[in-house]
């Protein structure tokens, strides 16, 4: 028998991937064919996006805009195609992503306003933990850059919350004239659009070659391409698909740099990038605004065009190539998982509603998540359980004045064969609606919403 044993299929063996030895994502096989432990920590890159569509990429089917960085990312990695946000603005959605909780846990979602604004006076609360306070503990270096939107006082701000240090906007570049921070000193504003793309990439490439020796953890939430656009002179007319395109063609360069610099240092193997956006395409924007594909409505609602998003997974040597991932996975989901591969303790003060996907990652098992709850403000419109997915409430995406449309029974519809969700089988099939209920039942009766920080203001007295 050949001792030989490949890296995917050793980690295949142990049944529960690297994380098994308690040391997870840290096996690696010898030329010889023997096995060897390292303790080194992997390092774990977000490049979160704002307001990109599902069917904004090449790889997703884009005809016009070209991202060769991001396709080849895929090719050399996973492109997930049942991927969710939390929700599908801007505020909520990254408060999902940073705590593994459902923002109406943590409060960071409101029925009186939608995201926090310059006058919001509220912000992540204390008492949620982030992925970044997460990993300090196990030893890693912490980088926030780009937009935040998690509150602009002091106390909210990325270096009060497990940030080593933070360089962005700390809330959306259409509001008020939007300055840039350099840890919490406002060091521009308005900030020169026209280049944010560039300095936080230069950034990025500071922070890695800095932190080369590991482990780190770096946020790269860029500000686009949330409307208003801009982008630099060497991008600027140069798309097929006009401005939007010359925008998100930019973000494929940065994306091409990070790889590059990651590959410069010989970090390839040893750095999980995740590559998502926050929600669907702001479709009243027109031409400025994105595409969610095939996929129903965009930025703003609960049907599939709002919350299901891009998701590349990205890590040579221990996520297969190639691989289209049909598997359900969340931006929830992200804190459990690094803190899995990176040995880290969970927190465990909170109800999470995040899972490891690490199985899916590398390859020795499937996802566990099988259920999305589908929010809009603080109300729960959607759950989505397997392939069906039912809706009690609908409203059409952002900007548009109408009204909440009630169901009862709800819309149902069967995402595998129809993900446009254009054909309601809600009476062909009342076992499936019944099954969903009883998951909306449970959900409900563990949940106490947190104290609504969008709608308190700061005073002016």
């Amino acid at each position: 028998m050949n001792p030989r044993i490949d890296r995917r299929e050793f980690i295949k063996r142990l049944g529960a991937g690297a994380a098994a030895l308690g040391i997870s994502g840290c096996v690696s096989v010898s030329e010889s064919g023997g096995r060897k432990i390292s303790a080194k920590k992997p390092n774990f890159i977000i490049i979160f996006c704002d307001d990109l569509g599902y069917g904004d990429l090449g790889v997703y089917g884009h005809p016009t805009i070209r991202t060769p960085n991001i396709d080849r990312m895929a090719g050399e990695g996973q492109k997930w195609t049942n991927f969710y946000v939390a929700a599908s603005v801007c505020t909520p959605s990254r408060a999902g992503l940073m705590t593994a909780r459902l923002p109406i846990r943590s409060g960071m979602c409101s029925d009186k306003r939608r995201v926090l604004f310059p006058d919001s006076a509220g912000g992540l609360p204390e008492s949620e933990v982030t992925i970044a306070q997460a990993l300090k503990p196990a030893g890693y270096a912490t980088a926030c850059i780009g937009k935040w939107h998690l509150g602009h006082l002091p106390q909210y701000l990325p270096t009060r919350r497990g940030f080593d240090s933070y360089f962005g906007i700390p809330y959306s570049n259409d509001m008020k004239p939007s300055p840039l921070l350099d840890n919490e000193e406002t060091i521009e504003e308005p900030a020169d659009q026209t280049t944010l793309t560039k300095r936080y990439t230069e950034r990025a490439v500071g922070f890695i070659e800095k932190n080369k020796s590991g482990p780190f953890f770096l946020y790269f939430a860029h500000t686009f391409p949330h409307v208003p656009l801009f982008a630099s002179n060497a991008f600027k007319d140069t798309s097929a698909r006009g401005l939007y395109g010359d925008v998100v063609e930019e973000l494929d360069w940065s994306v091409g740099k990070i790889l590059d610099t990651l590959r410069r240092l010989k970090l390839c193997e040893n750095t999980l990038i995740l590559f998502t956006s926050d929600n669907g395409p702001w479709l009243i924007q027109h031409l400025n605004g994105g595409s969610a594909g095939l996929l129903r409505d965009g930025k703003g609602c609960t049907f599939e065009g709002g919350m299901r998003e891009p998701f590349i997974a990205w890590w040579p040597g221990w996520i297969k190539p190639g691989q289209v991932v049909q598997d359900m996975g969340s931006t929830l989901d992200f804190l459990p998982t690094l803190c899995s591969l990176a040995g880290a303790k969970l927190p465990d003060k909170n109800i999470l509603d995040g899972v490891d996907i690490s199985p899916a990652l590398l390859g020795t098992g499937p996802s566990p998540r099988n259920v999305m709850f589908f929010y809009r403000g603080a109300k729960l419109y959607a759950v989505r359980k397997g392939q069906y997915k039912a809706h009690y409430i609908t409203k059409p995406a952002y900007g548009q004045n109408i009204k909440d449309a009630k169901h009862d029974p709800p819309l149902l519809f069967h995402l595998g064969r129809d993900p446009s969700e254009q054909y309601d089988i809600a009476e062909k099939h009342p076992d499936v609606i019944e099954d969903i209920r009883k998951e909306v039942a449970l959900h409900l009766a563990n949940l106490t919403p947190g104290k609504d920080q969008l709608a308190e203001r700061i005073s002016k007295n």
